[in-house]
């Protein structure tokens, strides 16, 4: 309670979408009730919609191939639009691990997984994952074998990366809803693997 009724100014950041925001309403281009809407459809985005996504190409080897060929279209056959991005999904394999980043900012499919962890958009996550993807990737308590590569893909402004994590063993027989159970937004970032509990 001790910083009850601190004045804190705004951060550049703040100032400029409110600054904006308002601009917009008041040229009557959209109201305060349609931004508080999208505000809270973004935030209503969860990491199951892409644990959906997931959990199909597990169980449609066809689903999978138009995942792994275009992303965008193949989230769009299960009614997830992926508005003006172009959607890229990297399956990990027994040989590769893929893990993501956005190096210039925090450039992450919202989409599909929901508001980015604070980690996901720290200096030291973004600096850090491209040169020691190894050593970050233990640090979530991830060890990848020496035998496997790692490949780290860099969002970009109109283009985000989806990790499609590999099945994990004794899930043969489970159903959709309960394999999207065990994928994790960490998993489709490539920090983490789906485990079976």
């Amino acid at each position: 309670m001790k910083d009850h009724g601190r004045y804190q100014p705004f951060t550049y950041y703040q100032l400029m979408e409110t600054s904006l925001r308002e601009l917009l309403v008041e040229k009557g281009i959209v109201t305060d009730a349609q931004v508080s809407e999208e505000v809270a459809a973004m935030r209503a985005r969860t990491p199951q919609r892409g644990a959906k996504v997931v959990a199909k190409a597990w169980l449609d080897p066809q689903y999978k191939k138009r995942l792994l060929a275009n992303g965008t279209a193949a989230c769009e056959e299960l009614g997830l639009e992926i508005p003006g991005l172009r959607l890229v999904a990297v399956e990990n394999t027994p040989q590769v691990h893929n893990a993501i980043v956005c190096t210039l900012c925090s450039c992450y499919p919202r989409v599909l997984l929901g508001i980015p962890p604070d980690w996901y958009k720290s200096r030291n996550y973004r600096s850090r994952m491209v040169r020691e993807p190894r050593a970050v990737l233990a640090e979530f308590g991830l060890s990848i074998p020496d035998a496997v590569q790692i490949r780290v893909h860099d969002s970009t402004a109109d283009m985000r990366y989806l990790v499609l994590p590999m099945r994990p063993k004794g899930t043969e027989g489970w159903d959709e809803a309960r394999l999207a159970g065990i994928v994790s937004r960490d998993a489709m970032i490539g920090v983490a693997v789906p485990t079976v509990k």
